[in-house]
């Protein structure tokens, strides 16, 4: 079956003209396009015919949303379409060519300026017709300077009655006019040679059209709304691919890992219930049924549990270890850092009084006899959790009986180290735990070798935070209501983007900064410096001193983005804001309204346009998954798959934000279609399957068939 998506294909250039045009004919051959042309086309990944149908429009003007020349208002942001009438390049006083056109429609006519940019006046000639967008000034009359157009060509008139125009991603020497021709030239003769890989009951459920009249609808739609249509076509197809992919890849590896089954009891998961000071929310127990499903399964569990700060996942975690010791099984906790065990020790034992369990802590900072008494009961097979560091990896601690192990901020271990965890014991489950806040149709993609459970809501009770953004002029006030806070008994984190002054960006830093602090407005406080260039432990030993109350204000960097549980702490400023990314910027604000006073984060600086925008954004609210979203569309996805994938392609038309729905109705199509038929062996299923093989180097070791 031909497929106008293979990626990979070997073609051959044939020694002769072809008799018909096909997928694979090389565009050398087509009507307009000789061996210059076609190094143009290969940079945007069109090498032969078939590529010109995935080459997709990345958006369209629409003439209905198009303004009369004679209605384009001065002071308005307008998009225009008119044909140039009168060209040339004229100079200023200051000696800079402004290249300019008049165009012309039936209502009217405008002057177009495009400063500095002489080189137009070669590709743009009178009778072509340009698409222009900008704000209107006057200037001598009124003139649109362009923050974008696209020239149509001589030949498009008859722009009205809602007429769409598909523009195409470009390169230079090939304007969007030419790819535009060179696909309506040839579409009428691709479209009749797609075969619709995808059976009828999956773009039913999906309601979403077939291939060839998805492919008509982008390239040549009777409305933006059509090409929307066309582009989920798409944009499913390929969020099915990649889900079934992670899906068989799961389904592969799970057969591979056999566990052992903990089933639910009931004894200590009820009694912890029946003491906690709180209720669980509708989210934390969701997460719990899922994690005592999988953990009553017949195969080792390998989960993600994902939630913002404060979500409580730390109580999920712990009747998933509940659920372990009522099977008579050892559970292991592992946490970045010293204090962050610590932390989780304290509260854990708080939790388990009644229940007559104390969680034993492993970590490098404890006495030889201490460690002794560790080790013994580690060797014991008797029910047993423990709390510790990077020391649980260490040769001689060796688990009797280790039924689930619990990796905290799991990103800040290697794969490595979490494999050994695991291994500590036979057939044991697996719980990843992270504060990193990622939108669940991204977590599923990134995360394709686990299963996710999400924590999106926050406990009942937990202290809202106040954002706000200051000027540089507000400095002093700033710090006077800071004073006010510490006066209150209250402490303060002043965090800074650098350590020392770099000669490259004049940014204020820590270091200075602590100096003139101390000599400043946080005078006569106990204050202290924190960033990475302390070593380890002079960095935990601050951190406990501020933690217990010895410490008034830290001057820090981002060190502190994973700290400990300070609840006095109701201050946080952040200066140079707009130097941190959203997501980090709520993981440093995460660091107080942890107890019950009222919490503040000040965002101090002098900063306009975008940045401005973008932190007024995050001022407005604390939902972390709906920070991340924001991140995500303000800095781009980047490559998803990178080399842990190994060789999958990004995604060409899906975007996980916009398309999340359609995601999720993939995700239920890809766990559908592999109960029903794992290898996709079925003759319904053989598209889907030679889409797969052919465009995804993993599918051919995932479904050895046919």
């Amino acid at each position: 079956m031909a497929d106008p998506f293979d990626r990979d294909r070997e073609r051959r250039v044939p020694s002769r003209r072809p008799p018909r045009l096909t997928f694979d004919t090389p565009v050398t051959y087509l009507k307009g396009v000789g061996p210059a042309r076609a190094l143009m086309l290969a940079r945007l990944g069109i090498t032969v015919a078939g590529d010109l149908l995935r080459h997709v429009p990345h958006r369209y003007e629409d003439a209905s949303t198009i303004t009369p020349i004679n209605d384009a208002a001065i002071g308005a942001d307008v998009s225009v379409l008119g044909q140039v009438i009168a060209k040339g390049v004229l100079p200023t006083r200051k000696g800079l060519r402004v290249f300019q056109a008049v165009i012309q429609d039936s209502s009217g006519l405008i002057e177009i300026a495009w400063p500095g940019q002489p080189f137009l006046d070669r590709t743009i000639n009178k009778g072509d017709w340009l698409l222009c967008t900008g704000p209107v000034r006057f200037f001598h009359g009124r003139r649109l300077q362009p923050r974008e157009y696209v020239n149509l060509g001589p030949d498009e008139e008859g722009t009205g009655g809602g007429r769409v125009l598909a523009i195409y991603p470009s390169t230079e020497g090939l304007s969007v006019r030419m790819l535009r021709s060179l696909v309506q030239q040839h579409l009428d003769a691709l479209l009749p040679l797609v075969q619709e890989p995808l059976p009828a009951d999956v773009l039913q459920e999906a309601d979403v059209p077939a291939l060839p009249e998805a492919l008509r609808m982008v390239h040549r739609p009777a409305s933006v709304a059509e090409a929307e249509r066309g582009r989920a076509r798409l944009a499913f197809e390929e969020l099915l691919c990649v889900q079934v992919l992670h899906r068989r890849a799961h389904q592969v590896a799970r057969q591979a890992r056999p566990g052992r089954a903990l089933r639910s009891r009931r004894t200590l998961t009820t009694q912890l219930r029946e003491q906690l000071p709180y209720a669980l929310t509708a989210a934390q127990v969701r997460a719990v049924r899922e994690i005592a499903t999988d953990m009553g399964s017949p195969w080792r569990m390998h989960r993600l549990l994902q939630g913002d700060v404060g979500a409580g996942k730390t109580v999920v975690a712990l009747f998933a270890a509940l659920i372990a010791m009522e099977n008579g099984a050892q559970v292991a906790l592992m946490a970045p850092t010293e204090l962050l065990a610590e932390q989780h020790a304290r509260g854990m034992t708080a939790l388990l009084a009644p229940l007559g369990i104390a969680p034993v802590l492993l970590t490098g900072r404890l006495s030889a006899a201490d460690r002794r008494a560790a080790l013994a009961r580690i060797a014991d097979p008797a029910p047993a959790l423990v709390v510790g560091t990077h020391a649980l990896l260490q040769s001689d601690v060796a688990f009797a009986n280790l039924g689930l192990s619990i990796i905290d901020e799991q990103h800040r271990f290697g794969v490595e180290q979490r494999a050994v965890l695991g291994d500590k014991g036979t057939a044991t489950d697996v719980l990843l735990m992270t504060a990193t806040p990622i939108p669940r149709s991204l977590a599923l993609t990134l995360h394709g070798d686990l299963d996710v459970s999400v924590l999106d809501e926050r406990p009942p009770g937990r202290q809202p935070i106040t954002t706000v953004v200051r000027r540089e002029s507000a400095r002093d006030k700033v710090f006077a209501f800071a004073a006010s806070e510490l006066d209150a008994g209250h402490q303060l984190y002043v965090v800074y983007p650098l350590i020392e002054t770099s000669e490259k960006i004049d940014l204020k830093n820590a270091t200075t900064m602590f100096d003139t602090l101390v000599a400043g407005p946080l005078a006569g406080r106990q204050v202290a410096l924190l960033h990475g260039r302390i070593p380890g432990e002079e960095r935990d030993a601050i951190m406990r001193r501020f933690r217990d109350g010895e410490i008034d204000a830290l001057v820090s960097t981002t060190v502190i983005e994973v700290g400990i549980d300070v609840p006095n702490a109701s201050v946080m400023i952040i200066e140079h804001p707009e130097r941190f990314g959203l997501s980090q910027l709520h993981q440093l604000r995460g660091r107080v309204g942890r107890g019950q006073a009222r919490s503040y984060c000040i965002l101090l600086g002098d900063v306009g346009g975008e940045a401005a925008e973008r932190l007024e954004l995050f001022a407005g609210t604390e939902d972390g998954f709906e920070i991340a979203r924001a991140d995500l569309r303000l800095r781009g996805m980047g490559d998803l798959f990178g080399a842990r994938q190994h060789g999958d392609p990004a995604f060409r038309v899906a975007d996980l934000l916009r398309d999340e729905a359609l995601h999720d109705t993939a995700r239920e199509v890809a766990d559908r279609l592999l109960a029903q038929d794992p290898e996709l062996a079925q003759p319904a299923h053989a598209g889907l399957r030679h889409l797969l093989t052919v465009g995804y180097a993993r599918a051919l070791d995932l479904f050895r068939v046919g």
